[in-house]
């Protein structure tokens, strides 16, 4: 945790002369950055893999109407098809898992004191404050909850971007597929729950992966 708090607060003390009291808040938005700028490279295999994983879509849809009543053949035979081609069905959930790790210390450095980044501020919406306290402390459209009313149009910007996007190019046509889409709006819960200091992470994460995906996958 100490370490986090020193790369955070390096990275601080480094933009305070552009941002001045929120330094931290950009902070967290570098660090962002600087993790899944480090993931990258996992992302461009995942995204090998999914077009991989489309070329093979004909063949499986073959699979599917074979074993149509035959579900522990038609599982069998999706992964081999799968090895045969060195194709991993779970490439694509790595670059997410190895962010994971940053989620929650960020979640418990910022829920449980912080060493002292909790006095810092987003405008007029404390770091380690979340959406409840916005709404209690003045409103939607108080000081503070107009940062998070500007952090869910950011969020509902990029989600629906990202919608459109995984509508046309997802390779599951199954539940999965149908159910995938929707996940991105998810962030509109996150956000909304977790501290202020996670919420700039999980919404700088989102809209890297938007721009990454439509970038990689183009």
């Amino acid at each position: 945790m100490s370490v986090l708090t020193h790369v955070v607060g390096q990275l601080a003390d480094l933009l305070h002369p552009l941002f001045g009291p929120s330094a931290v808040a950009a902070a967290i938005v570098l660090f962002t950055a600087l993790v899944r700028l480090l993931v990258h490279p996992l992302s461009r295999a995942a995204a090998r893999g999914q077009r991989a994983r489309a070329q093979l879509q004909p063949q499986v849809v073959e699979l599917r109407k074979r074993y149509a009543r035959q579900p522990e053949k038609l599982r069998a035979a999706v992964l081999e098809l799968h090895a045969d081609a060195k194709v991993s069905p779970l490439s694509g959930l790595l670059p997410s898992l190895l962010q994971l790790p940053a989620f929650f210390l960020l979640y418990r450095l910022f829920s449980g004191g912080g060493d002292g980044l909790l006095t810092h501020r987003l405008f007029a919406a404390p770091l380690g404050g979340r959406w409840a306290d916005a709404l209690a402390g003045g409103g939607v459209f108080g000081p503070a909850g107009l940062v998070y009313v500007g952090l869910f149009v950011v969020v509902a910007v990029v989600a629906g971007f990202t919608y459109v996007r995984a509508r046309r190019t997802v390779v599951d046509a199954g539940a999965v597929g149908r159910v995938l889409p929707f996940m991105s709006f998810l962030t509109l819960v996150t956000v909304a729950v977790v501290p202020l200091a996670v919420a700039l992470y999980v919404v700088t994460s989102a809209a890297w992966s938007a721009v990454e995906r439509a970038l990689l996958y183009s």
